[in-house]
């Protein structure tokens, strides 16, 4: 007879690792639970091509993998520090932001102490029903190793939690480069491009966001051969809103208030908070990259450039390099701009999950999640969880790692306690957290 999981997990990235500590703690409560996850990378690792020397954290430490669901967690970030023997450093530097290096050194750490159930070098190829007798009973999840081999897996329930695709402008589609690459491949794919250079080298950064400001600081700062150009659309590098009041859309129970509004009230929520995650910089950030602009006016050395309201409307390639057909966006008038290499900080899809359940269609109500993350199978007591990609019904931090704690409790007591969230007072949820966990 073939072995049956409680449920199986699409991706091993932060939300899924959040997960499965939930569920841990959980079976630690008495309710022994048999869970798989499958992820296609051949080990744990979290964006690693952003991890720039120095880059911090834009999220307190306390929003880590447990602790706003269960403090005395030993997957909190501050366990972690006590066990690595770093906690009265960390507590010396006086600050709520480690690095992004010793964030991601955290949740290894952390996804190293769940080998037993994950599998790694796994791409899953689909998913389809498992019948039995007409019934629905669940899913069956198809993925091929490494090596090729494929093999079917069954679970009572599917939770997806497959992170961002790399977003390019429409450009740029088709366009299979080695000189091209997407901000998620920086770190390790920049450094042949232009370390053995010999020469002075033309980069453009695409985009106006946290990730291209890093990155064009870390090309000014480290490659000095390097003359770079950030290209985007706005009039400006503008600064992310991070003030206290601002900074409460991102915590659990602002999911249940935006949830319950309108798709048109919930999409001018959306609208009017944009500017705390997209298009924007950390103010110090900006602060240093103004500054390298205005020493290149002051030694009358012109060498990087800040190319606002501009579009990239078309590519071509040769053996001399990159031309960029760059668009005005205010004139109007078009231009062409060489480059040795491009580096697109223009973010990340969340749609992958539509194409990955598309073996279900027959079988799912649809694909509006309700408000426990939930896709419905018919005639089932299986589900379908979406974690990462339902920013359009539960808001901006669902992208995010500031929710990942509670989300994954509400997923858990919906699995295993048919319990619904967003129906309990704040009191009643850590009253019986200390006894469920």
């Amino acid at each position: 007879m073939q072995h049956i999981h409680d449920y199986l997990g699409v991706g091993f990235g932060p939300s899924n690792l959040a997960l499965a500590i939930a569920t841990r703690e959980f079976s630690q409560g008495g309710r022994s639970a048999n869970v798989c996850f499958l992820e296609r990378k051949p080990a744990f690792n979290w964006h690693e091509g952003m991890l720039i020397d120095g880059s911090t954290m834009q999220i307190s430490f306390l929003k880590d993998l447990a602790t706003l669901r269960n403090p005395q967690s030993r997957f909190t970030f501050i366990n972690y520090l006590k066990e690595q023997g770093r906690l009265e450093d960390f507590i010396n530097i006086q600050t709520f932001f480690p690095t992004r290096e010793e964030y991601n050194d955290y949740l290894g750490w952390a996804a190293a102490q769940f080998e037993d159930q994950v599998h790694y070098g796994q791409e899953v190829q689909a998913v389809e029903p498992w019948l039995e007798n007409g019934r629905l009973l669940g899913v069956e999840v198809i993925s091929r190793s490494q090596n090729g081999e494929s093999q079917r897996r069954r679970a009572r329930h599917l939770v997806l939690g497959l992170g961002g695709a790399p977003q390019v402008p429409d450009a740029f589609e088709g366009v299979r480069d080695p000189r091209v690459l997407h901000s998620s491949q920086y770190r390790g794919r920049i450094e042949p491009l232009l370390a053995g250079a010999g020469r002075r080298v033309r980069v453009a950064v695409v985009g106006g966001g946290q990730s291209a400001a890093e990155i064009f600081e870390d090309l000014t700062q480290r490659f000095p051969h390097a003359d770079v150009a950030m290209i985007l659309r706005g009039t400006a590098l503008k600064p992310s809103d991070d003030s206290p009041f601002v900074n409460e859309i991102f915590n659990p129970s602002f999911i249940d208030r935006i949830f319950q509004q309108s798709d048109a009230r919930r999409h001018e929520l959306l609208t009017e908070f944009r500017n705390t995650n997209y298009a924007v910089v950390d103010l110090e950030l900006i602060e240093r990259i103004y500054q390298t602009f205005y020493l290149q006016k002051l030694r009358r050395e012109p060498r990087h450039q800040m190319l606002a309201h501009r579009e990239i409307a078309a590519v071509a390639a040769d053996e001399g390099g990159l031309r960029l057909t760059v668009r005005d966006l205010v004139a109007g008038n078009q231009s062409e701009l060489g480059f040795d290499v491009v580096v697109l900080a223009t973010g990340y899809r969340r749609d992958q999950h539509r194409q990955l359940l598309g073996g279900l269609d027959a079988h799912l109500d649809g694909l509006e999640p309700d408000r426990n993350y939930r896709l419905r199978l018919r005639n089932s007591d299986a589900c379908v969880y979406l974690q990462g990609c339902c920013e359009a019904s539960h808001g901006l931090s669902d992208t995010l790692l500031s929710v990942l704690a509670i989300r994954s409790q509400e997923i858990v007591e919906s699995i295993f306690l048919g319990r619904s969230a967003g129906t309990r007072s704040q009191g009643e949820r850590e009253s019986q957290l200390t006894t469920a966990l």
